[in-house]
This record gives C-alpha cells, structure tokens and sequence, in this order.
C-alpha cells in the first residue's frame, strides 16, 4: 500500500486539479486568483490526490469577507492587525482514504505548516454540512467568530451556512494530544468495522 506524500503544488493543472477536486468535495468552486495567492499542499497517494488544504498568510482573507460587517464591529478580535492572521482554507480528505493513521499524518502536517508560518492568529471556515472539516476544526480548540449565512455579493456561489472561527498556532500545538486520541479513537472504530463486516460476512457463507 502506497504511503500519503505531501507536495506544494505550484503548475496550472496541478492548482486546477486541486480546484475541481475541492468542488466536488463541497460543492463549491474557490475562485483561482484567490486560491494562486495561497500555498496548497496536496496529498497524494500514489499519483492520486487524496486530499489537501491551503494556507494563506496575507489579507484579504475569504473567511472574513462572509462575515457581516456588525459582528466586525463588536468583536475585539477584528482590532487586531490582519498581518498577524493566516487562514486555513481548502481542507478536503478523499471518502477513499480509509486508515485512521493517514488521517493523523495529514492533521499533524498541516499543524506543523500552520505553525511555521509564525502568525499568531489562524482563521478558519467550515461548511457546517461537513463532518470531517468541522471536526479537525474542534480539535484546535477555535473561538467562534461567526456562523450562519455567509455575506454574498450578488450572484455569488458558496456554502449555505458557516462557521467562522479563530485559533492561534500554540494552541494547535498544544492540543497534540488531542489528535492522538483522534487518530486511536479513529483506528478503533475502523477496527471494529472490519471485525462487523467480518462476523456478517461468516453468517451468510454459514447461511448460504
């Protein structure tokens, strides 16, 4: 079994792969003058993108441009300095990547870019339809900035509803902990299922 590598991925069909890759994950397509700004990383598998997820280190950042201007004006993060900020944006994992270890590595990899970036504060958006994002998400222990209906201009295309949310790249680092018990919780369940699809499988060659 092929072992996940992580590539920074710099030519035009590589970002655009990543780009329609993402879109069929979330159905939504991130425009490309926005995505070239950022640093994507892809994970492969083989040849195969299994997944990936962006960094961007300077505004404007897409979170904050789907957070409405009266939440900007009450909340005391948004008197911080935008240059102190960094986003994480793109995160998408392949339904074809099964083993709770790869997973891990992924979440550690990403961790480790976000915190050699040196900002201090790590903005991050979900889909609130997306299970597995809105879980690696909780992990970092993020304060929430926002969550409903994105502000669109309009005839724009994006998530119906999100969650908008902050972290600092300390706290990803502190919480290591917390994706190991992630990843032997994962592993877990993954045993247990195969055990399940196992035990069904003996039943009907017993029945047959």
């Amino acid at each position: 079994m092929d072992a996940i590598k992580f590539k920074t991925l710099t030519t035009e069909s590589e970002i655009e792969k990543y780009i329609s890759k993402f879109e069929g994950f979330v159905g939504v397509r991130l425009p490309y003058d926005y995505t070239i700004r950022s640093r994507i990383i892809g994970v492969f598998k083989g040849d195969e993108m299994v997944g990936g997820y962006m960094l961007v280190t300077k505004p404007e950042f897409r979170s904050l441009m789907f957070v409405p201007d009266s939440v900007k004006e009450q909340h005391e993060f948004f008197k911080n300095d935008q240059y102190e900020m960094m986003e994480v944006n793109g995160v998408w994992i392949s339904v074809s990547l099964k083993s709770a270890i790869d997973y891990f590595r992924i979440w550690i990899h990403m961790m480790w870019d976000v915190f050699m970036t040196k900002k201090n504060f790590v903005l991050l958006m979900a889909d609130l339809r997306n299970g597995n994002v809105k879980n690696i998400h909780s992990l970092t222990n993020p304060e929430l900035l926002y969550e409903g209906p994105p502000m669109l201009m309009a005839g724009s295309k994006s998530h119906s509803t999100i969650r908008v949310s902050y972290t600092t790249r300390w706290q990803m680092v502190l919480n290591i902990p917390r994706y190991w018990m992630e990843y032997k919780n994962r592993e877990k369940r993954f045993n247990r299922r195969l055990k399940e699809r196992a035990y069904s499988r003996e039943l009907r060659q017993a029945e047959s």
